[in-house]
């Protein structure tokens, strides 16, 4: 049945104005839901005791595990061991060369064996050695054309639906929203603004060193293979500091690693509001905690009880994860 114009353009403001008079269509209306209105309202109503000045409204996003999902490994890892695929041909001592045989012979257990020294080896040898604007490019690709292992999405699908509309609510009510991560920030930035409206000056994240140099009379800046700064646990608190030089007045997160994070914007003077995903649901996600080693979140789940903290349940709290999901 067709349309016409005038219904459609109808049916258009209708919808649109139900979305504006029900933010956050895919959470249920449980806590969490209630308690984001409830601050959100409260920090922006200029009768409000606590309201707060647009400029200061600042809210941060860790990435991994709460913009979008992290299993079964960080996303990033798994850019990470595509390149060593893609670079191989370049460096035949890799075939007998741990983590890098492991890698290219797909046994991504083996590889991590070595834990945080292995990851990181692998980082520097697929992230260094070229310009900014080449790792922009490589990192573009990636993300325009990489499934996820387990569900076949591209990894810009694996985004969680409830919160890019929490992106958007709280934009519309005068928020600055940063994506605050212990991924590379070299990494995210050529492509977060497509994804989450976040554009690359907003983005703080962990970096490896660079040196300015002129090539052909032209000036580039090149990637080194040594880190910089790793923008996790009591890195996140530096991060913000460095970059936004506000402290939040809002912030998310998932893991352990966020609990500082969260401690920095809590410390504030006036209304304050930290919430942690806790992913509950193994039918639609995954379900994982304290015995992870990917988004462990231990430490940070007692404190936000103790606290009271936004704590969201996944399985409970969400109608939808993903939005290719009905």
């Amino acid at each position: 049945m067709n349309i016409s114009a005038p219904v459609f353009t109808l049916t258009l403001i209708a919808h649109s104005l139900t979305q504006a008079a029900e933010p956050l269509l895919s959470w249920n209306d449980t806590a969490p839901k209630k308690e984001i209105i409830s601050f959100v309202e409260k920090v922006t109503k200029k009768e409000s005791p606590d309201f707060v000045p647009i400029p200061e409204r600042i809210a941060t996003f860790d990435h991994d595990g709460c913009l979008w999902a992290e299993q079964p490994m960080y996303f990033q890892a798994l850019f990470a061991f595509d390149r060593i695929k893609a670079l191989a041909p370049q460096h035949p001592e890799w075939k007998d060369k741990e983590p890098y045989a492991s890698v290219l012979k797909g046994d991504m257990k083996k590889a991590l064996a070595g834990g945080e020294k292995a990851l990181l080896d692998i980082v520097m040898a697929t992230h260094g050695g070229m310009t900014t604007e080449e790792f922009d490019k490589i990192a573009t690709d990636w993300i325009k054309t990489a499934k996820h292992p387990t569900t076949g999405k591209l990894y810009s699908e694996m985004v969680y639906q409830p919160m890019l509309e929490l992106l958007d609510y709280l934009r519309k009510n005068g928020f600055k929203t940063f994506i605050v991560s212990g991924g590379g920030i070299d990494f995210m930035r050529p492509w977060v603004e497509e994804v989450y409206g976040i554009p690359p000056e907003q983005v703080v994240g962990s970096s490896i060193k660079t040196e300015f140099k002129m090539r052909d009379g032209k000036p580039v800046i090149v990637r080194l293979p040594k880190m910089n700064f790793i923008n996790d646990k009591e890195g996140k608190p530096i991060g913000i500091q460095s970059h936004i030089g506000r402290r939040p007045i809002a912030s998310f997160g998932n893991s352990d690693g966020d609990l500082q994070m969260h401690q920095w914007t809590q410390a504030g003077n006036g209304a304050r509001f930290s919430l942690y995903v806790h992913h509950t649901d193994a039918d639609r996600e995954w379900a994982y905690d304290r015995d992870s080693h990917i988004g462990k979140l231990d430490k940070g789940l007692v404190e936000a009880k103790e606290k009271g903290w936004t704590i969201v349940d996944m399985k409970k709290d969400w109608n939808k994860v993903f939005s290719f999901q009905d």
